[in-house]
């Protein structure tokens, strides 16, 4: 059972870390160089791109000022089409409903399939009115953008470009 429970962990990290640490790493707090607050409209950002040297540690203050649920979500182009279909899964599910998230479906969704936690240490999706930190190490120079991959949102263009300079 040890044997079981240890492959639930390590695999996701083996299969996730390498595009993970492609985009950056999870910043800590002692570390952070700046603080940049984000609002999230429906379906834009507020701003609308960020200007990051590399190795640098933000905290995002972000907060949903729209009507509808929205997520930041710091990755490549490649990782947000990638995401998309376990967003769709939670709007199947009525885990994400179009105003708010059912939190107690989503934990519970959880326990058989992890990523329907949307527990992402480069991610926060929240309600509207909702607000949450998010910290990052921006410790590679690669084309990056933070986006909303609630079904739609991306395609309408709900997307921040981060430039490194």
């Amino acid at each position: 059972m040890k044997k079981l429970i240890l492959l639930f962990i390590l695999i996701p990290n083996i299969l996730f870390s390498g595009p993970m640490k492609k985009i950056g790493e999870k910043g800590e707090e002692e570390n952070i160089d700046r603080v940049i607050k984000v609002s999230m409209f429906d379906n834009y950002y507020q701003p609308k791109q960020f200007e990051i040297k590399k190795n640098e540690t933000i905290k995002f203050v972000v907060e949903n000022k729209g009507q509808l649920v929205h997520e930041f979500n710091i990755a490549s182009k490649e990782m947000h089409l990638k995401h998309q279909p376990e967003m769709q899964m939670m709007v199947e599910h009525e885990i994400l409903l179009a105003d708010k998230i059912d939190k107690k479906k989503m934990m519970e969704m959880s326990k058989k399939n992890p990523a329907m936690a949307h527990s992402h240490s480069n991610s926060v999706l929240l309600s509207p009115g909702e607000s949450a930190e998010l910290i990052w190490k921006f410790s590679n120079t690669v084309d990056i953008e933070a986006a909303c991959n609630v079904p739609g949102h991306y395609d309408v263009g709900m997307i921040a470009k981060i430039n490194s300079i």
